[in-house]
């Protein structure tokens, strides 16, 4: 037999997930649209405390349209947080818009706001800013809303990796006009794929759901005045998601025993640092849990994930930066420091992602932290 398969992060199904799935099958709802659509839509808008929300297909469904709603056109720059996901920003480049990289900063691993600020001093008309809440640590969002807001530019949140975290006991993705959350498998909750657009303004939120029903007017026949997407999510998906709303809060407590067990086991390794998590006013999810090595030690990330997944445990490498992609080579980048290494450059090149399956056991926790361990002696 083989060894255990140890996961970075996976699905975790509570049993109410299969009632609202059995709802929808024996009402023949299983098509696009439904009432665990609206419903799921009501509960996200309730959790979040934010007053609207569009159920779509994915969270890059959710960013474009965003996008699209805040104005975005073609030629238009939109300032974009370098470490991230690509999802995050091929959506500028879906509207031909034209992408333009910022830092991070080393308290959250997040947009600088002083890399921000003179992204601003050369582009003051810049009219979005999409900053990300990496691996459930919330940005300095009221920072960057401040300086956004000086500017008169729009702020859109990629909450993708951050739901159910907070600032000051507000959630992320309800700091900008628009929030973005993710449903993919991975996530804190998933609904197996999807993504969810939140924002106080009603009137966005309704063009989000004609935009993504394929922009059908009301009319008998097919009448088309604008270009649409298929974006909304299946009744069979939000129900799913409806079930796992309800586990949030208990994910978030197990990722965070995770996050503290890594800590603890790694306190006494001074060239192990886990991944900051802000200030007090932060309550991060604790999606997954990273570390960095110092530069200097004789063991590397890749050291780490091979020797993980010779035993069959899943870990992965830190985001490449945006403005290190070949794909978007020549746009700009505004970087924290004035020189030196970029802060998420330096991120990348000496951080990892750690199992953060909340299905780990102790077993599994000792076995991971045993072999890392072993590296540094």
């Amino acid at each position: 037999m083989g060894k255990k398969r140890i996961y970075l992060s996976c699905p975790t199904m509570h049993g109410e997930e299969l009632q609202y799935i059995q709802e929808a099958f024996d009402a023949n709802w299983v098509a696009p649209l439904g009432p665990h659509v609206d419903g799921f839509e009501k509960d996200m808008a309730a959790y979040t405390g934010c007053g609207h929300a569009a159920a779509l297909s994915a969270g890059t469904a959710a960013v474009h349209l965003a996008l699209k709603l805040a104005g975005v056109k073609q030629r238009d720059r939109v300032f974009c947080s370098s470490l991230t996901f690509s999802a995050t920003c091929n959506p500028i480049c879906y509207e031909k818009a034209i992408p333009v990289f910022i830092d991070s900063e080393p308290d959250t691993w997040n947009m600088s706001p002083d890399a921000l600020r003179e992204a601003f001093k050369k582009y003051p008309d810049t009219k979005v800013v999409v900053v990300v809440n990496l691996y459930g640590t919330p940005a300095k969002l009221e920072e960057l809303l401040a300086i956004c807001e000086e500017y008169g530019a729009v702020l859109i949140e990629d909450a993708a990796e951050s739901l159910g975290a907070t600032v000051n006991g507000k959630q992320t993705g309800t700091f900008g006009e628009f929030g973005i959350f993710s449903f993919n498998g991975n996530k804190i909750i998933t609904t197996s794929g999807g993504g969810m657009l939140v924002s106080n303004n009603e009137e966005k939120i309704k063009k989000a759901r004609f935009y993504a029903t394929q922009s059908r007017e009301p009319a008998r026949h097919y009448e088309h005045k604008e270009i649409g997407y298929n974006y909304r999510m299946s009744n069979v998906v939000a129900g799913i998601g409806r079930g796992q709303l309800k586990h949030l809060d208990e994910h978030i407590a197990l990722k965070k025993a995770i996050y503290e067990t890594y800590k603890e086991a790694f306190a006494d390794i001074e060239a192990i640092t886990m991944n900051p998590l802000g200030g007090d006013e932060n309550r991060p999810n604790y999606w997954l849990s990273c570390m960095t090595i110092a530069e200097d030690c004789k063991v590397k990330p890749l050291d780490i994930l091979v020797a993980l997944e010779q035993e069959n445990i899943e870990s992965r490498p830190i985001w490449k930066p945006m403005h290190l992609q070949p794909v978007f080579e020549g746009c700009e980048f505004f970087a924290h420091n004035e020189s030196g290494i970029s802060v998420s450059e330096d991120i990348f090149n000496r951080g990892l992602c750690l199992p953060s399956d909340i299905k780990n056991t102790k077993e599994d926790m000792d076995l991971i932290i045993g072999i890392i361990r072993n590296l540094f002696v």
